[in-house]
C-alpha cells in the first residue's frame, strides 16, 4: 500500500469515529427524554393578560317611536325605511289626520255655540237685573207711601186708618217677597252662567286636544340617528306562531294607539356586547383597554374600553369534552365614533387585563387534575412525581401558579397514561396571553 492510501485510510477512520461518537451522544439524549415525554420549565416573569372574544355591535341610546296616543284607528301615510339616517326634527312617520280634523271642527262648533249661549244669557241677565231693580224701586216706593198714609191715621176714620195699616203690611210683604225673588234670580243666573261656562271650557279643551292630536300625526326624530322599523304584529290578524316572518310597517298600514312602530338608534355611541370565558372574567376589569375589529370593514380597528363584566355567569354555556365552560356577559364601549358602523354588525374584541409581573407561570397543558386538585408532574425524565399547586390566574395559554419552584422541569403530558399519551405533541401557545 502506498503512502497516499495510508493517509486516505486514516482520514476515513477518523470520520467513522466521529460519526460513532455523535450517534452515541444522540442515543443518550433520546434516552434522557424518557421515550419522548415533552417537558417545560417553570418560569418567573411578566405575563400579559389578554382575552379574545366575538360580539355584536349595539347602540347605547335608542328611543322607541310609538303610534300617537289618540282615539280610533290610525293609518300610516308615510314612513321612513329601515336604515334611513335622520337628523333631530326630521319626519319619521305621518298619519292620516282626517278623523282628528273632524273632531277639531266639531269641538270648534261646540265652542262657538257655547260662547253664543253664554253671550245671550249675559244679555238676558242684564235685562232681568234691570227689571228686578225697577221692581224693587216700585216696591220700596209703595212701602214709603203706605208709611206716610199710616201717619195720617189720626185725622181719618178708624176704618180708613185700618185700611192704611193693611196697605202698609201688604207693601212690606211684597217688598220682602220681591227681594227674595231678586236673590233667587241672581243665584239662578249664576248657576246658569256656570253651566254655560263649563260647556265653553269643555269645548275649548276638546278643541285643544283635537289640535294636539293633529300635531301628533307627524312624528319626528328626537335626535340624530338611524331608523329601524319594527315588525307589524297586526298584519297577521292577531295569529302568531313560532318561526313566523312578519313584515315591517309600511305606508298604508293600519295601527292602533301606543303600538311600537320603529326605533331611532344613536350610532354615534356604540358598544360591543360579548361573552367571555370564566377563565378570563377575573382578569378583566372595567376601564381596561380593548381593541375592536369589525368584520364588515377589514382593516378597521377601533379603540375601546371595558365598560362592564357581569358578576354572574350567563345561563348559556359552551359544552365540550371538558364539560360546561361558563361564560360571562361583557360590554366594551367604543371610545370613538365611526359613521360606517351599524348595530348588529359582528366584531372581534381583544381585551387587555392588568399585566402580572414577577410571577411563576406554566403552559396550560402542564396542569392536570388529581383527586380534584390541580397538580404538575415535576422532576426529571423517568422520575416524574405529582406536585400539588395553587393556580392564581389563567390566560388563554398560560397559568400562573404557586407551590412549585422556578426552573422546575414539568411534563406537558400525563406520564402515568402510557406511551400513547407520552407521544402526544405539546399544545402550541395561543397568539395572546404569553409572557412579555
Amino acid at each position: 500500500m502506498t503512502r497516499k492510501g495510508l493517509v486516505r485510510g486514516a482520514v476515513v477512520g477518523v470520520l467513522l469515529a466521529v460519526v460513532a461518537v455523535a450517534a452515541a451522544l444522540g442515543a443518550r439524549r433520546l434516552a434522557s427524554s424518557d421515550g419522548g415525554v415533552p417537558t417545560a420549565r417553570v418560569v418567573r416573569g411578566d405575563v400579559d393578560v389578554t382575552a379574545h372574544t366575538q360580539g355584536e355591535l349595539r347602540t347605547t341610546r335608542a328611543i322607541m317611536i310609538p303610534a300617537p296616543r289618540v282615539r280610533g284607528t290610525l293609518q300610516i301615510v308615510t314612513i321612513a325605511d329601515t336604515g334611513t339616517p335622520v337628523r333631530q326634527g326630521d319626519v319619521i312617520v305621518t298619519f292620516d289626520p282626517a278623523e282628528q280634523q273632524y273632531n277639531l271642527e266639531q269641538s270648534r262648533s261646540e265652542l262657538g255655540q257655547a260662547e253664543q249661549e253664554l253671550a245671550r244669557m249675559k244679555a238676558d241677565v242684564a235685562v232681568q237685573a234691570a227689571d228686578d231693580e225697577v221692581a224693587l224701586l216700585d216696591a220700596r216706593f209703595a212701602v214709603r207711601r203706605a208709611e206716610l198714609d199710616v201717619r195720617d191715621n189720626r185725622f181719618i176714620s178708624a176704618v180708613d186708618a185700618r185700611k192704611n195699616e193693611l196697605a202698609l203690611e201688604e207693601a212690606r210683604r211684597r217688598l220682602a217677597q220681591l227681594e227674595e225673588d231678586v236673590t233667587s234670580h241672581a243665584a239662578t243666573r249664576r248657576a246658569a252662567a256656570a253651566v254655560l261656562e263649563e260647556r265653553r271650557h269643555k269645548a275649548a279643551l276638546a278643541m285643544q286636544q283635537a289640535q294636539a292630536d293633529i300635531d301628533q300625526m307627524i312624528v319626528r326624530a328626537p335626535f340624530d340617528g338611524l331608523v329601524s322599523l319594527r315588525e307589524n304584529r297586526d298584519a297577521a290578524g292577531g295569529i302568531l306562531f313560532s318561526g313566523m316572518v312578519l313584515p315591517e310597517y309600511r305606508a298604508g298600514d293600519l295601527t292602533y294607539t301606543g303600538r311600537a312602530l320603529a326605533d331611532v338608534l344613536d350610532v354615534g355611541q356604540m358598544e360591543v356586547v360579548a361573552r367571555i370565558n370564566e377563565n378570563d372574567s377575573a382578569n378583566l376589569k372595567p376601564g381596561g383597554a380593548a381593541r375592536v375589529s369589525v368584520y364588515g370593514f377589514p382593516g378597521l380597528t377601533l379603540d375601546a374600553r371595558i365598560k362592564s363584566v357581569a358578576g354572574t355567569a350567563s345561563s348559556r354555556g359552551i359544552f365540550g369534552a371538558g364539560g360546561a365552560v361558563r361564560q360571562f356577559d361583557a360590554v366594551f364601549e367604543l371610545t370613538a365614533a365611526d359613521d360606517r358602523l351599524r348595530p348588529g354588525m359582528l366584531a372581534e374584541v381583544v381585551a387587555q387585563g392588568q399585566p402580572l409581573t414577577g410571577v411563576l407561570y406554566l403552559p396550560r397543558q402542564a396542569v392536570f387534575e388529581r383527586d380534584a386538585r390541580p397538580v404538575v408532574y415535576a422532576g426529571r425524565p423517568g422520575a416524574f412525581a405529582p406536585v400539588e399547586i395553587t393556580i392564581t390566574h389563567r390566560t388563554e395559554s398560560w397559568v400562573v401558579v404557586e407551590g412549585v419552584d422556578e426552573g422546575t422541569e414539568v411534563a406537558l403530558v400525563d406520564p402515568t397514561k402510557g406511551a400513547a399519551a407520552q407521544g402526544a405533541p405539546p399544545a402550541t401557545p395561543g397568539p395572546t396571553g404569553g409572557p412579555r
